[in-house]
């Protein structure tokens, strides 16, 4: 009994000293890695890498910027059932232990002894959250020690459920997926909440080997981890028998989901990413801000269709350009023909198609989505044979006059079926404002941004052509003429120093009007009498006033030929020019940042434009903004008011006279939307190089512009009328479709008078031909036309020598 006494003592000392030698040891280790130990408090302000996200005003989706694809969300928001399935996969005691699971650990290595595989890891989630967040992936010991040394100071600083937030937000799980509500996005195109038990369980799985347990590329491996999961969530209570049984039914229904884009606006997200980059650099793609910008989706997708129509309609009326490559196709198979197709961007929605049959009067094409498809006459009977921009060639009598079996095409899809297409040649912008305050409502830099980025829209410059006479047409009206004045529409010859040469405008088509009204000059767009303008005018005195509209000084020339719209210009100068004759003589400036959160919801930035303000009091005086005085311009102290470059009296008046182009000049063709509050203005360069056509109602503004990136004709009756303007109609149409009229009322000092057609004076007493004009009050002519009878009466002595008796 002694000696026993003596042995237990004995081993008891040596128990006490060997756990003394244990504790020291820890403690030395301890105390070596501590001053090593980042501080853990830093996890309460971590700022997760998320992408840079674009949205409409209306909160479509637009892009996403950034290689990590992250949604974070709170705690409150993560299902039940998937806490439950990550406990069962990673730590089941995680709302039990103090960061480290001595019983998992021993059951992690009795797994490794007895099977050679560890299913569920020793470490726990507070371990992997700081490794994750604070230490690199090498295996070694110290690194394992001071991962458990930061998972005990963790526990101590955090909640478990914060712990857990962190965690779930952090982990990667392939596909770009950071964090499960991105998985969830990724992998079922729904948020973590809508997800069915299984798809939970599969997500749940992902932590441990996102590319060994992906369900995209290892469904197999993915089933087996799923079915695990559930059954340690059965052994564990956290689920019945029944909903274990009906979520092992499920099959594997992961499919890829790329970034759920709601609205396709590319040239939009580009202008947005490159705008902010400017200011953030490459933390733009990890910071998580998201922008709301003015465009609106409806809007914007109007556009889209309107422009690819009308670059389409372009293309078809010059003929069909051919297959875009011929394959021999006969010994491929259906597996080989659709390689092909996939290996064949898409453009503006026009379809990769390969024909594989031809008949007299029809032909069948493989398509990669939809399969074989069939294309009737009616579908391809425009193809007549491209020979220039001038000459098409004689229309195709048969399917077989246009295709061929191996042959390469574009297909698209309407409501008459499947019909031959081809990627147009020539290139189109549209853009669309508000007019009030300048924000950008749409806007298309070319028919597709996967085929050139390069943004029309905002970067091409060209020449307007007659989309600037309005700007020299309300310079005169600012400038003493009227609607009603008369200006001689014959021909002329000028000797101008700075273009070296005899000029001898033309109007487009040749002919010449004589004395014309400044009304009917514009409508109709006489070259001539804008060229008599702004001789009257002066030309630096009429490009001064053009240049109050937002165009680039070194962009206008300084000579006649600015009349005629030689100047160069983008289409969202052109647009935001317009936009001061549609919100009352305004000068906006356009803007498409509306506003800007960070990652946390905060609003960092809140566009504030200035906006036109008809109620305002304005003065000339200097610019607020800038020392030197602008003649002319108006600025109001009122806060956020955007100065004044037309006089209501000649905004009105411009107005007025622009609805004419559309009631009964180059416009006509907008008829068809039947409204008479719209106003605009067609413009054709020389050689038909580019294509116009501005307009404009009160609440809204559009410019639509067609031509070659490289400057070239566009052939034969290609005019701002029949190029640009159709795009403007389509759009509108879309854009106003149960809006009430908003043309402007005559404000105070505008008058209306009946006057004579010929000569602009009053009308005579009883003239039938009279029409109505408007003035300003103090330029209401002095003097009536003759009439019919006092033309044919002698003339007077005073009207022979001067005066009377």
């Amino acid at each position: 009994m002694r000696t026993f006494y003596k042995i237990f003592k004995w081993l008891s000392a040596l128990a006490f000293a060997g756990l003394l030698a244990t504790l020291i040891a820890a403690a030395g280790i301890y105390y070596y890695f501590a001053p090593q130990l980042p501080d853990v408090e830093t996890l309460r302000e971590v700022k997760f890498q998320t992408p840079l996200r674009v949205y409409s005003a209306d909160h479509k989706l637009i892009a996403e910027f950034g290689e990590k694809r992250r949604t974070p969300i709170s705690y409150v928001e993560i299902p039940e059932d998937f806490i439950h399935a990550l406990q069962a996969a990673e730590d089941s005691r995680f709302f039990e232990h103090f960061g480290i699971d001595v019983k998992g650990l021993f059951r992690a290595a009795l797994q490794l002894a007895s099977t050679g595989q560890i299913q569920s890891g020793g470490s726990t989630i507070t371990m992997q959250v700081a490794k994750n967040f604070f230490l690199t992936r090498e295996r070694t010991f110290s690194r394992k020690f001071m991962e458990i040394l930061l998972a005990l100071r963790i526990e101590q600083e955090l909640s478990k459920e914060e712990i857990l937030e962190l965690y779930i937000n952090k982990i990667y799980l392939g596909h770009r997926a950071y964090g499960i509500q991105a998985a969830a996005t990724v992998y079922y195109g729904q948020p973590i909440k809508d997800l069915s038990l299984a798809q939970l369980a599969m997500i749940a799985g992902l932590p441990k080997a996102p590319s060994a347990y992906n369900p995209l590329s290892n469904p197999k491996r993915a089933l087996e981890r799923r079915d695990w999961i559930l059954g340690r969530m059965l052994s564990l209570g956290y689920i019945d028998q029944q909903r274990y049984t009906d979520a092992l039914a499920q099959p594997v229904t992961a499919s890829y989901h790329g970034s759920d884009i709601e609205l396709e606006a590319p040239y939009i997200a580009e202008m947005v990413r490159s705008e902010l980059y400017q200011q953030y650099g490459e933390d733009l793609y990890t910071e998580g801000l998201s922008v709301t910008t003015t465009i609106e989706s409806r809007l914007q997708q109007s556009a889209t269709t309107a422009l690819r129509n009308g670059l389409l309609a372009y293309s078809e009326r010059h003929g069909y350009h051919g297959a875009e490559h011929q394959y021999d196709i006969s010994n491929l198979s259906n597996t080989e023909r659709l390689k092909l197709l996939k290996d064949t961007t898409t453009f503006g929605g026009l379809t990769p198609a390969l024909v594989t049959g031809v008949d007299k009067n029809s032909a069948t094409l493989l398509t990669e989505n939809s399969g074989e498809i069939a294309i009737s006459w009616d579908g391809m009977r425009w193809a007549s044979p491209y020979k220039s921009v001038n000459y098409a060639g004689p229309a195709p009598k048969q399917a077989s006059d246009i295709l061929a079996q191996g042959d390469l095409v574009r297909v698209i899809h309407s409501q008459d079926g499947w019909q031959l297409t081809q990627i147009p040649k020539a290139q189109g912008a549209f853009i669309a404002l508000e007019p009030q305050d300048g924000g950008i409502l749409a806007l298309n830099g070319g028919f597709s941004f996967a085929l050139n980025k390069f943004n029309r829209a905002t970067q091409a410059y060209r020449q307007p052509g007659s989309n600037i006479k309005p700007f020299l047409y309300t310079a005169a009206l600012e400038n003493g003429f009227t609607p009603a004045s008369i200006i001689n529409d014959a021909p002329v010859v000028f000797h101008d120093v700075s273009l070296e040469s005899n000029w001898r405008p033309e109007n487009d088509n040749g002919t010449f009007g004589g004395p014309t009204r400044l009304r009917e000059a514009l409508y109709r767009s006489r070259n001539l009498v804008s060229i008599r303008l702004m001789r009257a005018l002066s030309i630096e005195k009429a490009r001064d006033f053009i240049l109050r509209f937002g165009f680039t000084p070194e962009r206008l020339p300084q000579n006649l030929s600015l009349a005629l719209g030689s100047a160069d210009a983008t289409p969202l100068q052109v647009v935001t020019g317009y936009a001061s004759f549609a919100n009352g003589g305004f000068k906006v400036d356009p803007y498409l940042i509306k506003k800007i959160e960070s990652a946390e919801g905060e609003v960092i930035f809140e566009a504030k434009p200035l906006k036109a303000c008809p109620e305002c009091s304005y003065a000339t005086r200097d610019n607020p903004d800038d020392a030197a005085p602008q003649p002319g311009i108006q600025y109001s102290d009122t806060e956020g008011a955007a100065p004044r470059i037309i006089t209501p009296e000649s905004a009105f008046l411009i107005y007025n006279v622009m609805q004419d182009v559309i009631k009964r000049g180059t416009g006509r063709r907008a008829l068809v939307l039947n409204r008479g509050d719209l106003a605009g203005k067609t413009g054709t360069t020389n050689d038909q190089k580019d294509a116009w056509f501005s307009g404009f109602n009160q609440k809204l503004v559009a410019t639509a512009w067609v031509g070659f990136d490289q400057p070239a004709p566009l052939g034969r009756r290609e005019y701002g009328s029949s190029a640009a303007l159709p795009i403007w109609i389509d759009f509108m149409r879309d854009a106003l479709e149960g809006t009430p009229e908003s043309a402007p009322s005559a404000p105070e000092g505008v008058i209306s008078a009946r006057i004579d057609p010929a000569t602009g004076k009053l009308a005579y007493p009883g003239q039938s031909d009279a029409i109505v004009e408007y003035f300003r009050a103090d330029q209401l002519p002095k003097e009536h036309a003759q009439s019919p009878e006092e033309k044919l009466a002698p003339p007077t002595a005073e009207q022979i020598f001067g005066f009377s008796g």
